[in-house]
């Protein structure tokens, strides 16, 4: 039986893109499937709620740039208008912010005023500092940073108003184009701003992220490595620093030294979101503080800078409301600070450990040992304080004992430029490969190893290791790899009450005589078989990572969430220092056909029964031992002659009595007569307990048995029709366990499978979403209907791919009479 797990809950930082470095030019290998590894084709335009933000209106920035200035006009984003309902979502509020543009806040508004950096970010009341902590990490690495905002931009040449920001979604960069009009209030800027008044690309940055996200309020809360990742598109690490290893300082240290982005926090001991208000003050109680917050300021402020304000003033920085805990070391409490240097010192003969922070609030620092204004510091030499650059300075960055740090702080984050281990000296080159998927309730949605009739049914992925690691240190035949998986758009869909879902994965070793057959694992394999590795914990966080080191085999990956029934998109990237494939399972789509090909025999549209001048090859497939006549023929055999109703079995003269009785001297039925002979005879099988067929199924029906195009089946037809349902209805019998006339969706891509078609993961969900009910049920109507159009569909393929390779080609007249009439 599985393993019994538990859940964590991630405390969230809120008080708290492809890699330009190594990732970058590690082999990359998207995962695709049969019908589209991303949500692509007719599935995209079903079901995905992917919309890139790239330009406006899919409009490059120079473009947009170009014109702009070719019209003499300053750029308005239509898709982040600078309105409210850029601001929030959750309520409306009486506050009015005025939207100004920075010329109209100060006198020569500049974009960088001597280089970014981290002094440039001081946090407004929007509950983002997890956000303007991975802000200031990303200050340390030049080159991540150019990556991200572009420098070629300027309030002075060619300004148009327009401004644009790059970041890393899940797999690709994206350009985000926005204007440059900022909230204020009182003249001031509400949220993000820099110390120096008339800077202004820490707050152009934190819209354009706005932007990505939907808003500005669903910046509120959030881990630190979640906004790291998308300035790199580098991997996550997370560690619980009481359960950190003894060297985690020699971690840091080559964090650091590799260019990677580190954050901290403290838990509050709440379980509540970081920097997130209490669940009872509301967004416009917020604000209606914050405003208050403001106003005093401005009237304590006797030299308040008035507008027009010169460009060398500095910015009067106000501490945000506050949900935080302070702590009378001067720490806070469910806030998030940025990791900006490490270093030893040399105090009273000894060497001490040291790691320097931010808080993105711009002030409020640690109060102990070797803070700004710590008495000791007199003990320090002279050039070792010029090294550590000390200075007493309110500017939210400060030092602290390395002792200090882990008896305080509770969670480490880092994000690793590449999937190298911290704890080793060799850089290797890593390959990566990357799978996008979902989870759809009622057919992909199991939840975790705790709920064993619906695990198995969760998206899996097969890894294989291929070859050994390059360590000669190590006798070991055993391939490194790292296992990171990331939910999509949580904190775009908050609007739509999406939260972020409790994720964790498993990895399982796949048996050598099922080694390359890419079949779904059923039920009866996870109970009886362990897992090799798995994820530490379930856990509420975007991303789950985790390394591991195994024989080279091959392996099955299960993503899950840690309920069932919880919908919603992830990636999946496996990083490996040695070549290695992963794919989805289930990814190529087929039907069995138990005989061989016979004749084509001419489909002919209905449109074109008059002329027939466009007839297509279809085909003709019979079973074994069926007479190979036409239609016409058939009707006419002896085992269906009057005369010869002694070689028909009861069924067949049941059969014959009714459809005669129905379809009159001409001997074919319609859509309404079928529906009358099928529910007549479905009606003596009281063990199916169904309320018989709708007249829609019985369309379906007729157009998958019609050969002719006469819109009518005849007695042969159907018979060769009825012979199908009997056959459908014993899958169906066969799932229905409890004898309640419904099978649960989850068991249909067995019934599926056991029905002779093979269908890929894109095509379950969609079979589950057309014809499960609300409780994720199907009754034997939609079983019958949803095999019916399969068939149906499956056979029109047939007929149009003349040359066999999958692929058919078809003009809009086919297409339109090949959807309606089926």
């Amino acid at each position: 039986m599985p393993t019994v797990i538990s859940a964590s809950v991630a405390p969230r930082t809120g008080a708290e893109p492809r890699s330009p470095g190594p990732i970058a030019q590690a082999a990359q290998d998207k995962g695709t499937e049969a019908g589209g590894g991303n949500p692509s084709g007719i599935y995209s335009a079903i079901i995905s709620r992917n919309f890139p933000i790239i330009g406006v209106k899919e409009k490059t920035f120079e473009q947009l740039h170009k014109k702009c200035l070719e019209k003499k006009v300053l750029f308005v984003d239509p898709e982040f208008p600078p309105d409210e309902t850029s601001l929030f979502y959750s309520q409306k509020f009486p506050i009015q912010f005025v939207w100004k543009r920075p010329p109209e806040i100060c006198e020569n508004p500049r974009f960088i005023i001597g280089g970014a950096n981290r002094t440039d970010i001081c946090q407004g009341d929007l509950g983002d500092c997890w956000f303007l902590a991975a802000i200031a990490c990303l200050t340390l690495n030049k080159r991540l940073l150019f990556r991200v905002i572009p420098h070629d931009q300027s309030f002075t040449e060619n300004y148009a108003g327009i401004f644009h920001f790059q970041f890393w979604r899940y797999g690709d960069w994206v350009d985000v184009v926005i204007d440059d009009c900022l909230p204020t209030y009182n003249n001031q800027l509400v949220f993000t701003k820099s110390n120096h008044r008339n800077e202004f690309w820490s707050a152009l940055l934190e819209k354009a992220y706005a932007k990505l996200h939907g808003s500005y309020e669903a910046l509120k809360g959030g881990n630190t490595t979640e906004a790291m990742e998308d300035f790199t598109g580098g991997v996550t690490e997370f560690f619980e620093i009481k359960d950190a290893p003894r060297d985690m300082y020699k971690i840091m240290k080559k964090a650091i030294e590799r260019g990677s982005l580190m954050g901290c926090s403290i838990d509050d001991g709440t379980n509540m979101t970081y920097g997130t208000s209490p669940s009872g003050l509301k967004m416009g109680e917020l604000i209606e503080r914050m405003v208050r917050n403001m106003d005093n300021s401005r009237l304590r402020d006797s030299d308040l800078i008035p507008e027009g304000c010169s460009d060398d003033r500095p910015t009067r920085t106000i501490v945000p409301v506050q949900f935080e805990t302070r702590m009378a070391c001067g720490l806070v409490k469910g806030h998030a600070y940025s990791v900006t240097g490490l270093e030893e010192a040399l105090y009273k003969g000894e060497k001490v450990k040291l790691v320097r922070l931010r808080n993105p609030w711009g002030q409020v620092e640690w109060n102990g040992s070797w803070s700004d204004s710590w008495k000791d510091w007199s003990y320090v030499d002279k050039d070792e304080k010029a090294r550590l650059q000390h200075q007493v300075t309110e500017d939210g960055e400060f030092w602290m004992s390395y002792d200090d740090f882990i008896y305080h702080f509770t969670k480490l984050e880092i994000c690793n430029l590449t999937a190298d281990a911290l704890e080793s000296d060799k850089l290797q080159t890593w390959t990566v490969s990357v799978n996008e998927g979902r989870w759809v309730r009622g057919c992909s949605a199991g939840g975790c190893r705790n709920f064993p009739d619906t695990f198995w049914t969760n998206p899996q992925y097969r890894l294989k290791l291929l070859e050994e690691d390059d360590d000669p240190d190590d006798s070991e035949v055993i391939c490194s790899f790292l296992v990171a998986l990331m939910q999509k758009n949580r904190r775009k869909d908050r609007k739509l009450g999406a939260n972020l879902f409790t994720i964790g994965f498993a990895i399982y070793e796949v048996p050598k005589e099922m080694h390359g057959n890419k079949q779904h694992l059923q039920k009866d394999f996870f109970l009886y078989n362990a897992s090799k590795a798995r994820s530490r914990t379930y856990i509420n966080m975007r991303e789950v990572s985790e390394r591991f080191r195994l024989p080279p085999s091959e392996y099955v990956i299960v993503p899950s969430t840690y309920e069932p029934h919880q919908e919603g998109e992830f990636i999946l990237r496996v990083f490996s220092e040695k070549r290695n494939l992963s794919e989805e399972v289930e990814n190529t789509i087929s039907v069995d056909r138990p005989v061989k090909k016979k004749k084509n025999k001419p489909i002919i549209f209905v449109s074109d029964r008059a002329n027939s001048n466009k007839e297509l090859g279809v085909d003709q497939e019979t079973e074994e031992g069926k007479d190979n006549t036409s239609p016409d023929k058939q009707a006419k055999s002896p085992q269906l002659e009057p005369g010869n109703t002694d070689q028909e079995s009861e069924e067949q003269r049941q059969f014959r009595n009714i459809f005669r009785q129905i379809a009159g001297d001409d001997m074919e039925i319609c859509a309404d007569e079928l529906k009358n002979v099928l529910n007549r005879v479905v009606n003596k099988h009281k063990d199916l307990k169904t309320q018989g067929f709708t007249l829609e199924s019985c369309r379906s029906m007729i157009a998958l048995m019609d050969t002719d195009g006469s819109g009518r089946l005849n007695l042969q037809e159907f018979h060769h029709l009825w012979k199908k349902i009997k056959t459908w209805q014993k899958i169906f019998k066969h799932y229905d366990t409890d004898q309640s006339g419904t099978i649960n969706s989850y068991e249909m891509r067995n019934a599926v499978k056991d029905a002779g078609f093979h269908l890929n993961n894109q095509l379950y969900d969609i079979i589950t979403m057309r014809y499960a009910d609300k409780y994720m049920n199907i009754d034997f109507d939609s079983f019958i209907c949803c095999f019916v159009r399969l068939e149906g569909m499956f056979r029109a393929f047939n007929a149009f791919d003349k040359d066999g390779d999958g692929i058919i080609k078809l003009n809009v007249l086919e297409w339109l009479q090949l959807t309606m009439y089926a």
